[in-house]
């Protein structure tokens, strides 16, 4: 074997590998975030929000190579079997998990960071329709409940939560849970993280 083939071989042993420990960990993250699911094979096979991520991951490469026809009907070919809709120019981090997952859309210039997790619902959609960065951009570890709009270029910080049904138009700082129409910002009590003011603000239920 030429030196040119073992290292044409080498890199896509190293590509495959990367995919296949990408996929591990998103399996990983969805199985930790739904109490439903107790195994990798099921999670694989069963999840919308999973197959719409998978999807994502490959039209957003296509986005980026200027391929935007396919990107986009690589797009709506999942929006079709999922219920999701995430425009393949949006930014998505890692273990990101789409529970349920019918309704959820994502416009073009979100950002989402890594350990997001979004329930059925939700849109991070725009408020203008200048070719500028219009939707949201979403810190790491937020929490987004059912029905939840968030709309425009805001901002919402790591850790914070956002209620059921919530419609946010403002930023939202880290740390705090932003409830109601419109959206209000509160932080937790003293020693009250936000995983446990779920429990003290009805509209955080999902």
């Amino acid at each position: 074997m030429s030196g040119r083939a073992a290292s044409l071989r080498a890199r896509a042993g190293g590509v495959l590998g990367s995919v296949v420990d990408a996929v591990r960990e998103d399996l990983d993250a969805a199985i930790a975030r739904d109490p439903a699911t107790t195994s990798r094979i099921e999670m694989a096979l069963a999840s919308p929000g999973l197959h719409a991520l998978w999807s994502h991951r490959a039209s957003h490469a296509l986005w980026l190579s200027g391929a935007r026809l396919p990107a986009r009907l690589l797009s709506q070919a999942t929006r079709a079997a999922t219920g999701i809709e995430i425009h393949p120019g949006a930014t998505i981090g890692r273990r990101f998990f789409v529970d349920h997952g019918m309704g959820v859309v994502i416009g073009e210039t979100a950002e989402v960071g890594d350990d997001v997790m979004l329930y059925h619902g939700v849109t991070l959609g725009g408020r203008s329709m200048e070719p500028v960065k219009r939707h949201p951009t979403l810190g790491d570890g937020v929490t987004v409940g059912a029905g939840a709009k968030i709309l425009g270029d805001v901002t919402v910080g790591h850790g914070a939560q956002v209620g059921a049904n919530a419609v946010v138009t403002k930023d939202v700082p880290a740390m705090s849970v932003a409830t109601g129409i419109p959206a209000q910002v509160r932080r937790p009590d003293a020693g009250l993280d936000p995983e446990q003011a779920l429990y003290d603000e009805p509209a955080l239920w999902i």
